[in-house]
């Protein structure tokens, strides 16, 4: 009997021993977690994407609820996520302001002259390493990166040969924005309608002959409003949209190759 009892006791010591030892071990090394944390993840479009510059809906908030990062942090929830995830952690909710992709470039197949056929791989990355397929060095190369990287399905190229942005659709992710090898692209505010559609830093004389559509540096936007747009490596700049002149704006359309103009006017030129 004693053989077979002072096993027991033995085990049942040891394992109120061990069983002490777990209780301990996790009040000393256990992690607390503010409860927000779960919240403001649950209130995120756990879209992912990485566009408020964290690895995930998960660790944006973690940093949005240890003062990391701001509430409107999220492009892609946009002013409704920002309200909430502000309500909770008790704070103020600012300004939510809209802002939207914008392609810089009006090069399509019949604006930008080619330079020969291209055989490769049919990537943008691919073909900037060899220059591309078109004279111009700083235009859309046509191949759609931009496209296959947006993850809300924003972007399609049109059969002239540039991507166009679905503006009901995009979030401001910024996935085109790292995609496009040439920085085409850029965020912009919804209200922003004035637009440089070029990148081009050539000479005038040289951008002209190989894009239609390019800019020639010839300074009539930056005459009517020089507050505004100023010329810089042989382009157009906007340097403070908010300060262009309304009234001026029909003189900063006399550009003699529309590489800047209203965004919005010329989209419904293009529908009617």
């Amino acid at each position: 009997m004693t053989e077979i009892l002072v096993p027991i006791i033995t085990m049942t010591a040891l394992g109120f021993l061990f069983s002490l030892g777990l209780v301990f071990a996790y009040r000393k090394l256990k992690v607390y977690e503010d409860p927000r944390i779960e919240q403001v993840s649950a209130i995120l479009p756990q879209a992912n994407c990485g566009a408020c510059g964290y690895a995930g809906c998960r660790a944006f908030a973690e940093a949005v609820v240890k003062g990391e990062a701001a509430p409107d942090g999220c492009p892609v929830g946009g002013e409704e996520v920002t309200a909430q995830v502000a309500a909770a952690l008790g704070v103020k909710a600012p300004e939510v302001i809209k802002k939207i992709a914008r392609l810089h470039c009006r090069g399509s197949h019949e604006a930008a002259k080619n330079r020969g056929p291209y055989i490769g791989i049919s990537t943008c990355h691919a073909a900037h390493l060899i220059g591309g397929n078109k004279q111009c060095s700083f235009g859309c190369l046509h191949f759609g990166d931009c496209v296959r990287a947006c993850p809300f399905d924003a972007l399609y190229m049109a059969e002239e040969g540039l991507p166009v942005v679905r503006e009901d659709k995009c979030t401001a992710c910024g996935k085109c924005v790292d995609a496009c090898p040439r920085n085409l692209f850029e965020l912009h505010p919804f209200t922003q309608e004035i637009i440089v559609y070029c990148r081009s830093k050539d000479r005038g004389a040289t951008s002209r002959k190989v894009c239609k559509n390019a800019c020639i540096a010839c300074g009539i936007c930056s005459r009517a409003c020089p507050d505004a747009i100023v010329i810089e490596n042989n382009l157009a700049v906007i340097t403070d949209y908010k300060k262009i002149d309304p009234e001026k704006i029909p003189d900063i359309e006399k550009c003699p190759t529309a590489a800047i103009g209203r965004l919005h006017k010329e989209k419904k030129e293009d529908e009617g």
